[in-house]
């Protein structure tokens, strides 16, 4: 099996949230309960069709995207169209004739006292935000956030930063990554790569929305505390 067949059976035959094994027909995870991505019909095709051009897959999102772009670029050589041909009509100036002034006398004002200017105040430097994809959760802080993705701890940093890098890009806000063992609403052993703190699970259902449709469909609201 080659490199790009791998990647479409990585894809389709796996949990994107979990990891857990799937089956074609499985409409839910056994392992964490998430509706699964179909696995017949267009979209699948076009998915196993971009995994094998090119042995990567950066989420279902991309056809949303690319239909955006193609109709962000047709309204815009309509909008020049258009600019164009308002521009070629004549314009009318019409010419405000200046008033005549009439010249008055003024009289000499007393100079007012010089103004002494006060010592200026020190202030303490605000500290810089941390870069987005970085950002800590709040030490002592008990809230909600939205989950992106969670990796086993044993794999490393590398998987769950380049998808905290990846989400931050995408205009996400708050992306940071936890460990899932300093937290007592976590299962430890993860690196859990989220975005927002939010005070309650109201809040967090309400950003749930635009993070889906930034590209995690699979991200979920979840309970942090330490």
């Amino acid at each position: 099996m080659t490199g790009k067949r791998e990647a479409v059976a990585a894809v389709e035959g796996r949990c994107p949230r979990c990891g857990a094994a799937r089956e074609p027909d499985q409409e839910y995870c056994v392992e964490c309960g998430l509706r699964l991505p179909p696995v017949k019909g267009a979209l699948p095709s076009l998915r196993r069709g971009w995994l094998r051009g090119l042995g990567w897959y950066p989420g279902d999102w991309i056809w949303v995207s690319l239909l955006t772009l193609v109709v962000a670029i047709a309204g815009a050589g309509v909008a020049i169209a258009l600019g164009a041909s308002s521009g070629s009509s004549s314009a009318t100036t019409v010419v405000t004739p200046v008033p005549r002034t009439t010249a008055t006398t003024v009289a000499t004002l007393p100079t007012a006292p010089e103004q002494t200017t006060p010592a200026p105040t020190k202030t303490t430097p605000t500290p810089a935000k941390p870069k987005n994809g970085r950002t800590p959760w709040p030490p002592g802080r008990n809230g909600w956030t939205i989950v992106l993705f969670s990796y086993p701890s044993a794999g490393g940093l590398a998987a769950p930063t380049a998808t905290a890098d990846r989400a931050a890009h995408a205009g996400l806000p708050e992306v940071g990554i936890l460990d899932s063992g300093q937290f007592s609403s976590l299962h430890p052993g993860y690196y859990v790569v989220f975005s927002g703190v939010y005070s309650s699970p109201d809040e967090a259902a309400a950003a749930l929305r635009s993070v889906q449709a930034a590209g995690f469909s699979s991200a979920y609201t979840r309970q942090i505390s330490r």
